[in-house]
């Protein structure tokens, strides 16, 4: 195993160790992914502040997201179908996050089910979900977090209509894979990746089987799927989940003010600045450039989180000084996932950290409490 230092280190390693067409579903975004690209390059053209003099030996990355007390500012994102990178991934994952100390969030599109990762874990996590026109289904699946103690429930608001993903469609990308000429030869060139898939506790979406009517295999599931996500869904639709949720409600899938505005107004206890990763809108604003003014819209009415291209701790301190008080990561923890399991996503988090904590030293920070504009240099 070479030595992995970075997050890319993951990604590379996950790239030779997981079948083309689920890497490319975690690496990938929309149309010609300019966003996808937007959200790294705008990330990495701030610069930070250096500052020497200043006696930093003590340190605190410690905060808290919608009350929940965490060992840095991050938390897992939903991935959908995270159980393919590795057998039972959404459970290993949720167990790395909580050994630990910070939330793991579980996609409506999960492999493992609500009640499978319920079963892994010793504390609560939190719960993604989607709107879709089955009102009833969505509803159930609200219980179903709630019976399994889910302890934040995560609406995510910018999938009405799916943005079109090329590398999925060239891929064939089904589930479970759709075998053609090109997918066998990948997959007898991963027969790692093969088998231990094979062993995982499910092979299709754990939170749809066996709960939708004349779903008598997957490839109906996926026609079902394809057909939920709803063009109609409005505000009106989130004061729905609120009174049957109870909880407490994250809204995944702001990029302009005005709706975070109306977020605010929600009754939400936080809001996550966010494209979807690049995987929506094509050519919209990066999640960075789209935090600022936010954050001064709706800064001190609810709770920012930023979520989009983080791959190391850098990104998130610059995310926090621009004015997310924590931030969510995905494709990060995937590639760690995929790359070395359970002990991959650990090592996603360790990196991650250990760059926060040494950023914060060199830029004179005691707590990343303290992060603000002045650790940035003017652009």
């Amino acid at each position: 195993m070479p030595v992995v230092t970075c997050i890319e280190d993951l990604r590379s390693l996950a790239k030779k160790r997981v079948a083309r067409a689920v890497f490319e579903y975690v690496d990938g975004g929309s149309y010609a992914e300019c966003t996808l690209r937007a959200n790294r390059a705008d990330l990495d053209s701030l610069a930070l502040r250096q500052r020497v003099g200043i006696d930093v030996e003590h340190r605190s990355l410690r905060t808290t997201m919608v009350g929940q007390e965490v060992r840095m500012p991050v938390a897992l994102a939903p991935v959908g179908l995270t159980g393919l990178n590795w057998a039972d991934g959404e459970m290993l994952a949720a167990r790395a996050a909580e050994r630990f100390g910070v939330p793991f969030t579980l996609s409506t599109m999960s492999i493992c089910s609500i009640e499978d990762v319920a079963s892994a874990l010793t504390r609560p996590f939190w719960f993604q979900l989607y709107v879709m026109r089955d009102r009833g289904f969505s509803a159930s699946l609200i219980e179903r977090a709630k019976a399994a103690g889910c302890s934040a429930l995560v609406l995510t608001l910018d999938l009405q209509v799916q943005g079109q993903r090329h590398r999925d469609l060239k891929n064939g990308l089904t589930v479970p894979p759709r075998l053609t000429l090109a997918t066998m030869l990948d997959v007898m060139s991963k027969p790692g990746w093969t088998l231990n898939v094979l062993r995982g506790k499910r092979k299709s979406f754990g939170n749809l089987e066996g709960q939708i009517p004349d779903a008598r295999n997957l490839t109906t599931l996926s026609h079902w799927i394809a057909g939920q996500f709803d063009p109609t869904l409005s505000w009106k639709d989130i004061e729905w989940v609120k009174r049957l949720w109870g909880g407490k409600l994250i809204l995944k899938g702001i990029l302009d003010a005005e709706d975070a505005k109306i977020a605010a107004q929600s009754g939400a206890d936080a809001i996550v600045v966010s494209n979807h990763g690049g995987r929506q809108l094509d050519s919209t604003i990066s999640s960075i450039r789209a935090l600022p003014e936010i954050a001064q819209a709706v800064g001190g009415k609810i709770e920012i989180w930023f979520d989009g291209g983080i791959r190391s701790g850098q990104d998130v301190l610059k995310a926090l000084a621009l004015g997310a008080r924590a931030t969510l990561v995905g494709r990060a923890f995937a590639y760690g996932l995929g790359a070395m399991g359970e002990a991959g996503v650990t090592r996603a988090l360790e990196i991650i950290e250990k760059e926060l904590d040494v950023t914060m030293a060199l830029c004179g920070l005691h707590d990343v409490a303290e992060a603000d504009r002045s650790i940035l240099r003017p652009a």
